[in-house]
């Protein structure tokens, strides 16, 4: 890795929060190029590929797919840029999705910049690299049931706001909480909810909650 650090990694930063953005430009900056950031998912496709960055530091939940819709979009054409997902949510469901999409590690926001900056170099180095709670989601998953958890049709159709409403609704939120929590109008909530009942063929928020629980959404 001494030659790659000499020539400094270059790393491209996709977050909807331009202040989160910022703040990890200027600690990572220290130790990486940081040659391009993008806050959403349009952004982040077109400027990653003027960028060409080794290493792609990735927000899972932003509009438009998020993380994993920036992912799908780039592994088949640029096969050679590495993933590594930065999120504030330490959910199985979040991690496994993006390993499935493509990312080469996932960590949390709590993560240091001298501990992000490692990862960085491993990411870049090939290494699949996780923060420690989160590494035991995905050896269960390919250990356990591996079918069941890597391929999940049920889920694969709930776009990614359908599964963070699911979640919270699973947790025992109210409407009104929910729409707090994730910056979106009541209305909104209702009609998320409304899809997510359609597509798995459930009649009320009791049988989502015992469904979400059983994959360990929750």
């Amino acid at each position: 890795m001494n030659e790659q650090e000499q020539a400094r990694l270059k790393v491209f930063l996709v977050d909807d929060h331009a202040m989160f953005r910022a703040g990890v430009r200027a600690e990572l900056g220290v130790h990486v190029d940081v040659v391009g950031e993008a806050g959403t998912v349009a952004e982040a496709v077109t400027r990653i590929v003027q960028a060409e960055p080794d290493v792609v530091l990735l927000d899972v939940h932003m509009p438009d797919g998020g993380g994993r819709a920036v992912l799908e979009a780039m592994r088949r054409t640029h096969p050679q840029i590495r993933f590594l997902a930065l999120s504030v949510s330490d959910a199985a469901e979040d991690v496994i999705g993006l390993i499935r999409a493509g990312a080469r590690g996932y960590v949390t926001k709590t993560i240091s910049p001298e501990e992000l900056a490692a990862a960085v170099r491993r990411v870049a180095d090939g290494d699949a690299v996780f923060s420690p709670r989160l590494a035991g989601f995905v050896l269960d998953a390919f250990s356990a049931r591996p079918e069941a958890q890597l391929t999940d049709p049920e889920l694969d159709q709930l776009t990614n706001r359908e599964r963070e409403v699911l979640r919270l609704l699973a947790r025992g939120y109210a409407y009104k909480e929910i729409a707090k929590e994730l910056y979106i109008s009541i209305k909104t909530v209702e009609t998320h909810v409304s899809n997510v009942l359609r597509k798995l063929q459930m009649s009320n928020r009791y049988e989502l909650s015992r469904w979400a629980a059983d994959r360990r959404l929750v």
